[in-house]
């Protein structure tokens, strides 16, 4: 969703409220497309604070389905948290801006209300994810969730038959 934001850019002190809704239908990441179980609307403050200074601030609030990082079973993950951007658009105006930068939620007077929410679900999106704190994962030989049932694979270590020879050497250090 676009905003219009001219009329704040341009008067200063003015302060306007938005409550947009979320329409991108997943967070996609690294060729991943992890899904939203829940969008609320944004609460969105666009504040102008003297020189074309705007400060964006707000609230989202908002469930991703996210695969556990160890057995890949669908985790409920809940992302609720404050925002607050500053965006000088003098700086805008006299800096030609990429694509890579921070501010790329702008289009001339338009807030890309998406972008900006991508961007701050991007700096809050867990790193790992689990389903429980003891998560046995999947079964590297055959697959199974090992949560869930147990596999009659041989539970030894296979050795990378590159690395074979440094465990002759381990032998002889027991020795």
């Amino acid at each position: 969703m676009q905003i219009n934001i001219s009329e704040i850019i341009s008067t200063d002190y003015k302060v306007q409220r938005f409550s947009p809704e979320i329409e991108m239908e997943a967070f996609c990441l690294d060729g991943e497309r992890y899904e939203f179980i829940r969008k609320s609307p944004v609460e969105l403050k666009a504040q102008n604070e003297g020189h074309s200074v705007v400060n964006f601030s707000g609230h989202v609030d908002v469930t991703i389905d996210i695969p556990c990082s160890r057995c890949l079973t669908s985790v409920p993950t809940r992302l609720d948290f404050d925002f607050s951007q500053k965006v000088d658009f003098e700086k805008l105006k006299a800096e030609q801006l990429d694509d890579l930068d921070e501010t790329s939620f702008m289009e001339e007077s338009s807030l890309d209300v998406d972008r900006f929410v991508y961007n701050e679900i991007l700096m809050r999106f867990p790193m790992k994810t689990l389903c429980r704190e003891d998560c046995k994962g999947l079964c590297p030989k055959c697959g199974t969730n090992l949560n869930e049932s147990t596999c009659n694979c041989s539970q030894e270590k296979e050795v990378d038959s590159r690395l074979s020879v440094l465990l002759t050497l381990l032998d002889e250090n027991e020795d």
